[in-house]
């Protein structure tokens, strides 16, 4: 694989995970409640979705997907019935006076976090329709060799853990603007909002 094709992998794959959608969603909703706690296993679980979906793509496994097609529903209808459960959380969790106490109490196991953001991957359109339909457009997969193939992983855990990391740490940075209990109400609601509508992204498309 050339220099040149690993740029445009590399560009075409950042404008893919850069572009708003659940799993951004996701993150910033996290971050602007939680803050950054929990977010490397939260974050963890979207690197390795995307790896798994790009090595079933490398692998041929694409081809199999309508015959494995209940088991992908599943997953995405669990993942989006998991999201509107953190959306109902967020609207209903009390309000603490410290913003710390109230982080600390409100973080879930990392473990927890990264199965969550793992299930939301796989039942994500967005990534599915990257590595599914557009990755072979952009690398040829059938000659694609064992470097080729590490490369190009390296790549997407490089990319994907960059680009929400940046958008974690703004949003963590924002959160800190709003230090009262009603302005941390609002953006508790304002967040499982977009929980919500993510979920509704992803059972619907």
């Amino acid at each position: 694989m050339t220099l040149y094709g690993l740029a445009i992998f590399a560009l075409t794959y950042f404008v893919a995970v850069a572009t708003p959608g659940p799993g951004i969603a996701a993150v910033l909703a996290r971050a602007l409640a939680r803050g950054l706690k929990g977010m490397p296993a939260f974050i963890a679980g979207f690197v390795l979705g995307d790896l798994t979906l790009y090595a079933a793509a490398a692998a041929g496994f694409a081809a199999l997907a309508g015959a494995y097609a209940p088991l992908f529903l599943a997953i995405k209808w669990g993942g989006a019935a998991y999201l509107v459960w953190l959306s109902y959380r967020l609207w209903t969790a009390p309000i603490e006076p410290s913003m710390e106490t109230s982080s600390a109490q409100g973080s879930d196991a990392p473990l927890s976090l990264f199965l969550t953001t793992y299930s939301l991957t796989l039942g994500n359109p967005k990534p599915i329709l990257f590595f599914v339909a557009l990755l072979p457009s952009i690398i040829d997969l059938e000659n694609l060799t064992v470097l080729d193939f590490l490369t190009v992983a390296l790549l997407i855990a490089m990319i994907i853990s960059a680009t929400l990391t940046g958008y974690a740490f703004a949003a963590a940075k924002a959160r800190r603007l709003f230090v009262s209990v009603t302005a941390r109400r609002r953006i508790n609601r304002i967040t499982g909002t977009i929980l919500g509508l993510a979920a509704v992204l992803i059972a619907f498309n």
